[in-house]
C-alpha cells in the first residue's frame, strides 16, 4: 500500500529526472504478465518475477537477447518485443500512478526543469503517461532509443541533463530499480529509491 510519505528535493537541486515504469506510474506487474505471455508464445521459457525484477530498467530487446544467450534459444527479437508490447497495451487500462511521484511533479512543476529518462520506447511511454493523466508535465523525454548505451548506462540520464540545461551534479533521479540507481550515480547525480516511500 502506498503511504502518504513525502518525498523531499534537496535546495541544491536543479533538475528532476524520472523514470517511467514502476516509478510514475505502477506497470510493473502489467510488464511482468506481458512478459510471461510473451514468453510463453515465443520461447516456452519460465521468467520468474525475481529475475524480472533484478532486469528492470533494461529495454526489452536487450532483455529478450539476454534470455536468449542465457537459455541458448533464439526467440525473434521484433516478433517477441511486439507480441509483449502489443499485451501490454492490452492491460494498460489498469495501471495506476504512484502517488508520492506524482506529488513530486505536481509540486515542481513550473519551478524545476523535469524530464522523463525511461528504458522504455516512446510510443509506450507517451501512453502510460497518458494513463496517469502526467503527459502535460514533460516536454523532455529520453527515451532507450534516443542513445547508444541505455540503462544501466549513465547515457539515458546524461542527456536528460543535457536537454535541460542542468548539471549532472545538480540533477536528481527518481528511480525504483537498481540498475537505474546505479545508471544515476554513474552520471554523477542525485538518486532517490522510491521504493522507501511505498
Amino acid at each position: 500500500m502506498i503511504q502518504n510519505n513525502k518525498i523531499n528535493v534537496p535546495g541544491h537541486i536543479k533538475g528532476l529526472i524520472f523514470d517511467l515504469d514502476g516509478t510514475i506510474a505502477d506497470t510493473m506487474p502489467a510488464h511482468y504478465l506481458s512478459w510471461v505471455y510473451a514468453l510463453r508464445k515465443h520461447g516456452g521459457i519460465d521468467f520468474s518475477e525475481e529475475q524480472f525484477y533484478g532486469w528492470a530498467g533494461i529495454s526489452t530487446r536487450k532483455i529478450i537477447a539476454m534470455l536468449n544467450d542465457l537459455h541458448s534459444i533464439s526467440m525473434d527479437i521484433e516478433h517477441t518485443f511486439e507480441d509483449k508490447e502489443n499485451y501490454f497495451l492490452k492491460i494498460l487500462h489498469e495501471v495506476k500512478p504512484i502517488m508520492p511521484v506524482i506529488e513530486v511533479i505536481h509540486k515542481y512543476h513550473g519551478v524545476l526543469p523535469m524530464s522523463i529518462g525511461t528504458g522504455g520506447v516512446p510510443h509506450f511511454a507517451m501512453l502510460t503517461l497518458e494513463q496517469v493523466h502526467c503527459q502535460k508535465y514533460f516536454d523532455i523525454i529520453v527515451c532507450s532509443t534516443d542513445v547508444q548505451n541505455p540503462k544501466p548506462a549513465p547515457d539515458t540520464f546524461l542527456l536528460c541533463a543535457q536537454k535541460m540545461s542542468v548539471s549532472p551534479t545538480n540533477c536528481m533521479v527518481f528511480e525504483d530499480s537498481h540498475l537505474g540507481i546505479q545508471a544515476a550515480h554513474s552520471a554523477g547525480m542525485h538518486a532517490i529509491n522510491i521504493k522507501e516511500y511505498l
